[in-house]
Formats: C-alpha cells, structure tokens, sequence
C-alpha cells in the first residue's frame, strides 16, 4: 500500500530498488555539457540527462553523486548522455544552468535545488517544456516533480537526535542542554530534518539552548554561531544537534578553539570521510549512513524510465509527488566497523590516515 506523506510528513518504509532496464531512452542526440556521460550504441536513439547539484559545501556530490548517477545510466543506456553542472550554491546559476540544460535538449531533467522554494518555477518551465523533473534529495514542495528520490529527511532528524539522547542518558544526562545547529533555510530537505530532530529533542527533558539555521549549509558559519554560544551559554551546553557533517564540522572546531573538555557529543549525518574519522577519534558522536549509491542509482533507474515513457514506482507521495524514500542506518564509534567499512561504504586506506590510524587499529579496521 502507498503511504502519503502531507502536512505532517510521515515517514516511509525502505523502498528496494527497481529491476535494472535493458531498454534505452528515446529523444535527440546533441553535444553535452560539462561532465557529460555517454557510452556505444546498442540501439535506439541517444537521450539527454540533466543533473544538477546544488553546491561543493557537502563534498559527496562531486565524490559520489555525479559519477555513481553517470555509472548506471550508463550501464541502463549506454546511448544516453548525462550533463552534470553544479551551481556552487547559487540558485540563479542554477536556473541558469537548468535553461541552458533545456535550450541543449534534455528529456529528464535530475535537480537537487540550491533553493526549494525559488526551485518551483525551474521545475514548472521544464515541465511546461515537455522535459520529466526528477527531484532529488531536497524536495520541491510548491510545485509537484514527476518523481522524487531521498532519504526520509524527517527520520533522519529523529534518528540522529534520539540517537544523542539515549547516548546522554547512558552517561546519567538526561536533561541537559542542548544547541541545533540546523541546516540552509531555503532548502525543504534541511528543515525536514529539524522538524524531526525538534519534535525529538522536545519529546524529552533536555532544553534546547538555542538553535541556527545555517546559511548554505556553510561549516564556516556553522563555527561562528557556536563559538558565539559557548561564549553565552558555556557549561550549559551538553550536546549539539548538527544536521550535516559539515556543520557538525564547524561546531567541533568551535569547541576545541574554545578548549571545551570533555568534548559534547555532537550528531551529523552524510557519513562524510572527514565524519567518519572524527567518529574514530572520538570527536563526533554519530552521523547517518545514507550509502549516495542507493539514491543516485535510483535516480538513474527513474529517469531512464521517464525517458522511455514509462512510469516509474513510487513507495510514498510527499508534496503531492510520488517518491522513493529510503530509511537509514545511525553511525557510531560502536558500529562504524561494520556498517562503514564491512559494508563496503569505504576502505580503510582512505580512512585511517595519519593521526587516525591508532583509533583505526583499536577499532580492528584494516
């Protein structure tokens, strides 16, 4: 049965991804753009792919997202083309990029928006155009896309929240303070995930100090509010509630320039390499295993779809949109080992470098 995820944004089950496609997708050929995919003819005609990210704030869209999508349209079409662009979180240049995407002929067009709400009307002259929108990652919630593809960002927000405070209360904490260093206000996915992370921290005993919304996701912006807090609330704060790595990220560096000892412990969530070794080393407290592949390649699978004219499946409906919405795995020091490394996520060579590398060994990562 399908879900619909409305005004309280209910959650989904974990949705498995589609059968691959044999067929490849009908549309024009053309020049692409930059970063642009491709591979030999087995039949049928070449089609055209948007995909457009929203910044280099997150360093996991030029590591995994753009090559993971391109690998499996390829492997799903080797006749389509995919025309990668990132806006470096500007969401004029990505209405820019998503015309200049249009004029170049693209039939599906894959958009992470900078900005959710600015997003709409991009979203809406594509459509007017004939051209599929796949949402991807953040939602568009004022104008419905054709598909959307994500993570429950909402249970993301209580998992990691939750996670903190079940870990506090095993300390003996159980109602102190805490900070919410949220992520960009103009983008739907980030106040998802403070929505969930609220209603969990007050569903509990613990405070809420304060809370930020961080500009672009910006860590740097992240550090300032932070150190602005430990300068107003100092001991009070017993833990941080940060809605990505990168912002998790500045408010450490915030703390350790503030010589806090012992170190709160501090959520994120993207599983970043940087995270992943602040975990090791015991500075971050957890963050969110969302392996990229399951979502790009998703992504992939309903676009070549659209391209075909077919339709793809969807496991909920939010903002009016069918979606896929996957549910995902709290990292901790306590099964970093196994769901980061045993589960093929990344090698120990790319973690457990320099100063990390004893925490690596304690850990039996090899």
């Amino acid at each position: 049965m399908k879900k619909s995820i409305r005004g309280a944004w209910g959650l989904s089950a974990a949705m498995v991804l589609a059968a691959s496609l044999a067929a490849c997708g009908n549309g024009g050929g053309g020049e692409g753009g930059e970063g642009g995919g491709g591979g030999g003819a087995t039949g049928g005609s070449a089609g055209k792919i948007a995909f457009l990210m929203p910044d280099r704030a997150s360093t996991r869209y030029e590591q995994q997202d753009s090559p993971l999508f391109k690998a499996k349209v390829e492997e799903l079409c080797p006749d389509c083309e995919v025309l990668y662009q990132n806006a470096d979180g500007d969401a004029n240049k990505q209405q820019q990029q998503a015309n200049a995407m249009i004029t170049q002929g693209v039939k599906v067009l894959v958009l992470d928006p900078v900005d959710s709400t600015a997003a709409a009307s991009l979203v809406g002259n594509a459509q007017g155009q004939g051209i599929k929108v796949v949402t991807y990652d953040r939602p568009v919630p004022d104008t419905p896309a054709d598909f959307y593809v994500s993570f429950d960002n909402k249970k993301i927000g209580s998992l990691i929240a939750e996670d903190l405070i079940k870990h506090m209360a095993s300390e003996g904490n159980t109602d102190g303070g805490l900070l919410m260093v949220n992520g960009s206000p103009t983008d739907r996915a980030a106040q998802l995930i403070k929505e969930g992370a609220t209603e969990a921290v007050e569903a509990s005993d613990h405070p809420i100090l304060a809370s930020y919304d961080t500009p672009e996701w910006q860590p740097s912006k992240a550090q300032d509010w932070v150190a602005g807090q430990i300068t107003q609330f100092g001991e009070r704060i017993d833990g941080v509630v940060a809605a990505n790595d990168g912002t998790a990220g500045g408010a450490i560096a915030a703390l350790k320039a503030a010589g806090v000892d012992p170190m709160p412990p501090v959520t994120g969530n993207d599983a970043e390499i940087a995270a992943i070794q602040r975990i090791i080393a015991g500075s971050q407290y957890n963050t969110i295993s969302k392996p990229i592949r399951i979502v790009a390649e998703k992504s992939a699978e309903v676009a070549v779809q659209l391209l075909n004219g077919e339709t793809p499946e969807a496991d909920a409906t939010l903002f009016e949109t069918p979606s896929a919405l996957f549910v995902p795995t709290v990292v901790t020091k306590d099964n970093v080992k196994e769901v980061i490394f045993d589960g093929g996520i990344y090698e120990a060579s790319e973690v457990c470098t320099g100063e990390y590398k004893k925490g690596c060994d304690e850990l039996d990562i090899q």
